[in-house]
């Protein structure tokens, strides 16, 4: 059976609404929800089994760590190391599309880490995202929401379709354009943009 559809008004996302939402997430439940990118599929990145849900539904290694979003500079400063530089940057930059590579800290569950002992954390643009992060009380996981043949969907109606099976409730946010966030290497001396998105670096990188 697909999940179900839940309107939320993208500006002004209604409490009651993002109060069901922190449910499905808190029970181990997936969501796609809308980003300032594209719609994302997540859970809480302390959920293992969560996770490992996204990875069977997208047929994504688990070797392959995923992405996630914090709610602010503060919240970043707990699950990465962020030097001077990078503080500035993201100040900057945040909230907006972009993805910043850092080195973890210890909090961070071993399947959102990289090989280098890195994480990538987004700090979006997205008054959805952020109620749906700041009510959970955790980051929340962030991967396209995209079948396993690559095919990225920007539309709730389509995401039901063909990924509605994996999921537990799917957030209508609008439609989305496919725009991937700009990625950029925070861990050395200079900034390094790793892959180009929507993001504008003039000035950083």
């Amino acid at each position: 059976m697909a999940a179900p559809i839940l309107s939320i008004d993208p500006l002004h996302p209604q409490p009651r609404h993002v109060g069901r939402c922190v449910a499905v997430l808190e029970a181990g439940g997936l969501l796609a929800y809308p980003t300032d990118t594209y719609y994302g599929i997540g859970c809480d990145l302390f959920n293992k089994k969560a996770i490992e849900r996204i990875c069977q539904l997208k047929n994504r290694p688990r070797t392959k760590p995923l992405s996630f979003i914090c709610a602010d500079l503060s919240d970043v400063s707990r699950y990465a190391r962020v030097p001077n530089m990078a503080f500035s940057i993201m100040r900057r930059l945040t909230p907006g599309p972009f993805t910043f590579v850092l080195e973890a800290t210890s909090l961070v569950p071993k399947i959102a880490v990289t090989r280098q002992k890195t994480v990538g954390i987004r700090v979006p643009d997205s008054p959805i995202a952020m109620a749906l992060v700041n009510a959970l009380g955790r980051p929340l996981i962030s991967t396209s929401a995209s079948t396993p043949e690559g095919q990225v969907l920007v539309d709730p109606g389509d995401i039901q379709d063909l990924l509605g099976h994996g999921l537990d409730l799917i957030i209508d946010g609008g439609y989305q354009l496919d725009e991937p966030s700009t990625v950029l290497d925070l861990t050395g001396d200079e900034p390094a943009v790793l892959r180009m998105g929507k993001g504008d670096t003039a000035g950083i990188a």
